[in-house]
């Protein structure tokens, strides 16, 4: 096993931090519902075998061993897992997945969720996660890609070029350690070029205001990548104004864009073409 506190350090968002609670609690409120909708339209039921890569807080690890006692089982992963709470039909385990290996052909359903676009290894990982799927078996990826996310309605332009530059910032504290916060939109390809069929393609954007969970998880990177951003070229003053931008009831934005991708492993013998 890889030593997980050298892997967790090149990674935006470390997950054993004072803000590591805040985070999952922001994702899951941002995002939870979606996810359910669309592992409920893969198909998840009792007797599966499920994986999930980088699972955080563990909402959606949880919510899948809901759903396939009896007879099934969730295998969790994360660098640091110990946030993931016990519960039957779920297994934690300490996983980097650019580094350790997962066992080929054991899962009928794999997740992905915001995941892959963090590691420079991505390719090769999304290749490991479809030799990891059974034949039959299902991979859901869920990626953002923030080359959209426009500030909509501020209170001047200057308000508005001070959260554009927040989020160049935020875009170049990922990108230094080897993310790609636009590869969202390179995600059905990538799935299609790795062997998938069946590929069902959901990209999502909302509305960002202060009281969206979407923009209360922008308010807290601020906080969460201060230093990062801080590096990046952003000064205080600018940090604290941005926040005091991102709490104003007036406040309007777009959100980036999501895309939520499942693709199918072949079964034995079936061709590979979309």
């Amino acid at each position: 096993m890889a030593d997980t506190l050298t892997q967790a350090a090149r990674y935006a968002f470390d997950n054993d931090t004072e803000h590591s609670r805040e985070q999952h609690r922001c994702l899951a409120a941002a995002y939870d519902t979606a996810t359910f909708a669309h592992l409920s339209a893969a198909g998840v039921a009792p007797g599966l075998r499920c994986l999930e890569i980088g699972a955080g807080g563990g909402t959606v690890a949880h919510w899948l061993a809901e759903r396939v006692l009896p007879g099934g089982h969730v295998t969790a992963t994360d660098v640091k897992p110990h946030h993931i709470a016990a519960r039957p039909g779920l297994t934690t385990l300490a996983h980097d997945a650019a580094t350790d290996p997962l066992p080929e052909a054991s899962y009928d359903l794999v997740v992905a969720r915001l995941v892959l676009q963090h590691l420079p290894e991505r390719t090769a990982v999304l290749g490991k996660l479809v030799r990891s799927l059974a034949p039959g078996g299902v991979l859901h990826v869920e990626e953002f890609d923030t080359s959209y996310e426009p500030p909509l309605l501020t209170p001047d332009e200057e308000s508005a070029r001070l959260y554009q530059r927040f989020l160049d910032a935020k875009c170049a504290v990922f990108r230094a350690g080897g993310g790609d916060p636009h590869w969202g939109r390179q995600v059905p390809a990538a799935l299609r070029a790795a062997g998938l069929v069946d590929l069902d393609v959901r990209p999502r954007i909302e509305l960002r205001t202060s009281d969206s969970p979407g923009l209360q998880l922008q308010l807290h990177h601020t906080y969460h990548l201060q230093d990062q951003l801080l590096a990046a070229g952003m000064t205080r003053d600018e940090l604290e104004r941005v926040r005091a931008l991102m709490r104003d009831p007036a406040f309007r934005a777009a959100s980036s864009v999501l895309y939520a991708v499942q693709g199918r492993r072949p079964d034995d013998g079936e061709g590979a073409a979309a």
